[in-house]
């Protein structure tokens, strides 16, 4: 694979000089591709799997309009529009996205150096910069009415995981599922009250926005001075409800363990980092979202965890057939620790909601 050949495709400023593999992607393949000349900006070459991405052109296109929404927030506020938005380069035909002889696509952004990134916030302040962030990013989309398209369809739509979840019970193709009855009632015990929440999405009582559907703290930029510049690897922004975004990164953020612990005891929701994120979000959110979306913000983290519950134990009774494993009962070591973190969260929920409530209260006032 001959980078500097890919690279050449798009419109750089400069002359390349070398191209380098940046971390090891888990989705994608990052590189940072270096110019020769000082005065010119490096940039982030990206494959872009398409195994997972089916529609490359159409979520290129989605992650355009968003980036140009942005930028035109940025430079009112006199904000500085290539370091707290994404800079898209087209290729040398003006498309958003190169593909190569192998059928692989590729894209280019500018490289915004000089930035700090954490993969983890284990304090409630770098949980309320990371909420900032998040909320800063939602709330400057608020107002993008042009429709996204679609490219991960079912996307934390628990009406669409119920129907794969059955089909996979009824066929049970490696045999599993009898020796998990305990584990199949966890997902079915809670059916009625997700499906109930996901209704109020359907019906349009939570509405759906534009939303970026992978928020981990290492998507989000800071500045030296450790405040958030902006929000990276836009590839799932979808229209979907502001609620995935919240429930998703407390999924991660609160989590005292890993996501596939094999020490459940280790395992559970820290109550500080979910205060500690809700403030930075709200700050930057109160203003449009609705009284329905605040009602079931902090539900949204037991949606989002239970819904990992169910893709987990689902992948383990179909053979492992779309989460990468380390050993045969990886996914069910990955369902229990998720279902530790579930009931943590549950046995919070009351004070997760008195929080959310006193948050938005004195930010209203």
């Amino acid at each position: 694979m001959n980078l500097e050949k890919i690279a050449a495709n798009f419109q750089l400023e400069g002359t390349v000089d070398r191209v380098e593999a940046m971390g090891e992607g888990f989705i994608n393949d990052t590189f940072i591709i270096y110019t020769k000349e000082e005065s010119v900006t490096n940039y982030l070459l990206q494959r872009k799997n398409k195994r997972i991405f089916t529609n490359v052109p159409a979520m290129m296109e989605n992650i355009q309009k968003v980036c140009t929404h942005i930028k035109k927030k940025v430079i009112a506020k006199n904000g500085d529009p290539m370091r707290e938005a994404m800079t898209i380069i087209p290729s040398l035909d003006g498309k958003l996205y190169f593909q190569d002889e192998e059928g692989e696509y590729w894209a280019v952004c500018i490289f915004i150096g000089n930035t700090i990134t954490y993969n983890s916030a284990k304090t409630p302040e770098l949980a309320y910069q990371g909420g900032k962030g998040i909320g800063m990013f939602q709330a400057m989309v608020a107002d993008l009415n042009e429709p996204m398209i679609d490219i991960l369809p079912g996307f934390h739509n628990i009406r669409f995981r119920f129907n794969q979840w059955d089909a996979v019970l009824a066929k049970d193709p490696v045999g599993r599922k009898a020796k998990l009855a305990t584990e199949i009632s966890w997902v079915e015990n809670r059916r009625e009250e997700m499906l109930n929440f996901w209704k109020l999405v359907e019906s349009g009582e939570i509405p759906t926005r534009i939303t970026h559907n992978d928020t981990k703290i290492n998507n989000i930029l800071f500045d030296q001075s450790g405040e958030v510049l902006c929000v990276i690897d836009l590839d799932t922004v979808l229209n979907s409800t502001c609620l995935n975004d919240f429930g998703d990164a407390m999924r991660s953020y609160t989590n005292t363990g890993e996501e596939d612990d094999e020490n459940p005891d280790a395992v559970s929701c820290d109550i500080s980092i979910f205060e500690g994120f809700t403030k930075g979000y709200l700050s930057q959110t109160i203003g449009f979202l609705n009284e329905k979306e605040l009602e079931y913000l902090a539900f949204s983290a037991k949606y989002i965890t239970y819904e990992q519950v169910l893709r987990f134990l689902m992948d383990y009774i179909d053979g492992d057939n779309y989460y990468k494993i380390k050993h045969p009962e990886h996914n069910y070591q990955r369902t229990i620790a998720q279902y530790k973190l579930l009931t943590s969260m549950e046995e919070q929920y009351p004070e997760m909601c008195r929080i959310v409530k006193i948050i938005a209260n004195q930010l209203k006032a």
